[in-house]
């Protein structure tokens, strides 16, 4: 299932959160430093011993003070590269792996790519939309899926894409969640 939240990200209830970073595990958006804020220092700790991460990589941690188990920090951009749509849906396609390696039935991210500026917001939100959807047609956990709207603008967005998918006769499976009904 696909949800949309208008809400601090640090603040849904979820398994797992992902978060945006540079490739030197820095933030990237404000719901990445206010989620590292909210996370303590102990994940900081964590960041620093891991060092590097190549653009569209992703790596979990634990949460430190944040209520969801893990962080899966999906590397969007570098120091020298900049952020791209495909960076974020390699990294988001990445995140949504390494939740599935450890079996995370709840997963919450940010608008993903809407920063971008080399894309409409529009586009970048059907991106990030249908590669959820599609992980959802895999069948493999998380199946619960929270996109942690900032902005009014942002929620009334994703909603509209989700609810699209859902009219287009994609319907939901036999387990209740949002995918494909393949003719």
């Amino acid at each position: 299932m696909i949800r949309v939240v208008l809400d601090r990200l640090h603040d849904v209830a979820v398994e797992a959160i992902v978060c945006p970073v540079r490739s030197d595990l820095a933030p990237v958006s404000v719901a990445s430093r206010d989620l590292a804020v909210a996370a303590g220092a102990a994940i900081e700790e964590r960041l620093n011993e891991l060092g590097f991460l190549p653009i569209g990589g992703a790596v979990m941690t634990p949460s430190g003070a944040l209520e969801a188990d893990f962080v899966i920090h999906a590397v969007v951009m570098s120091e020298d590269e900049p952020q791209t749509a495909l960076t974020v849906q390699r990294a988001l396609r990445n995140g949504l792996a390494r939740a599935a390696d450890w079996g995370v039935g709840s997963l919450a991210l940010p608008p993903l790519g809407m920063s971008v500026g080399l894309v409409e917001p529009e586009e970048s939100a059907r991106a990030l939309v249908e590669i959820l959807r599609d992980h959802l047609d895999e069948g493999r956990p998380p199946l619960d899926l929270v996109i942690v709207a900032g902005t009014p603008y942002e929620e009334e967005l994703f909603r509209r894409l989700v609810d699209a998918v859902e009219d287009e006769g994609e319907g939901q499976d036999g387990a209740g969640n949002l995918g494909r009904s393949d003719p």
